[in-house]
């Protein structure tokens, strides 16, 4: 009985299952976490989704901005670019199943026995997990209620930069949904910069890296992420996991046990 975390899959299928199989992994035994992005960009979004759904309880899945990007272009609030590789989900006799159950999928799960917590791009410093955990349940209770399409008009957007507990409606959601999902850089009193992709080594001037706060409110605790390709899995925290090790871009799709954090990769091809 072990569990497992995997990095952004991104509709490539065919690595996620060779890792499989190459632990053994058994889903009427093992448990499978999957830090968000399961879609877009790949060649079997569709594919992925059905697996990853019918794992059931096996799979304990968190949002990433795929696919809210998916979810939000489902109910016409953004048009797919080129680069998108999701109509055969929005075309899929199963369209509506699939798209329900992401719906359900919260954006930060925690699990106290294990000792931790996966999100897919990052939790800011001024948040413990029980915060972070609070804010999502926001998200997830919009989500699934008819004001998921209020959120999915006014999700895009970089502002606010900043989270405050005045904030209400489409801003406060934006920026919680922004910290989960896109975050690479901020402050240390969690002003987030949204714009820049590179590595930690071309920080924006008076940001860095959301992990490498001194003040992060779970600097103690075990965060998995992705999101980060350009990290390629490192962070220089034991305790900050970064999984997404750029395997739609050419790079590999990366595997870890819980158990004892021991690593797992396979390139696309």
């Amino acid at each position: 009985m072990a569990t497992y975390a995997v990095g952004d899959i991104q509709g490539c299928l065919a690595p996620l299952l060779k890792l499989l199989n190459h632990v053994e992994f058994d889903d009427q035994r093992d448990t499978l976490w999957l830090a968000g992005d399961l879609v877009n960009r790949g060649p079997d979004s569709l594919e992925t989704l059905r697996f990853v759904k019918s794992l059931g309880d096996s799979a304990k899945v968190v949002l990433g901005n795929h696919d809210l990007h998916l979810m939000a272009s489902a109910l016409g609030y953004k048009r797919l670019g080129p680069k998108d590789t999701l109509n055969p989900i929005l075309k899929a006799k199963d369209s509506d199943e699939l798209l329900h159950w992401l719906h359900q999928q919260p954006l930060v799960h925690y699990d106290p026995e294990l000792n931790y917590c996966m999100v897919h791009a990052g939790i800011p410093p001024i948040w413990s997990i029980k915060k972070a955990l609070k804010r999502s349940k926001e998200i997830e209770q919009v989500l699934q209620s008819e004001q998921c399409v209020r959120f999915f008009a006014n999700m895009y957007g970089n502002l606010p930069s900043k989270w405050s507990r005045d904030l209400q409606g489409p801003e406060r959601w934006r920026v919680i949904t922004n910290y989960f999902t896109r975050m690479r850089f901020c402050k240390a009193d969690g002003e987030l910069e949204l714009t820049t992709k590179t590595g930690p080594e071309a920080a924006p001037e008076g940001y860095a890296p959301w992990f490498s706060h001194s003040n992060h409110k779970c600097k103690g605790e075990n965060i998995i992420f992705g999101h980060w390709a350009a990290l390629m899995g490192k962070t220089g925290h034991d305790n900050f996991i970064g999984l997404d090790t750029g395997c739609v871009w050419g790079g590999t799709l990366t595997m870890m046990r819980l158990d004892d954090k021991q690593k797992f990769s396979v390139g696309y091809r």
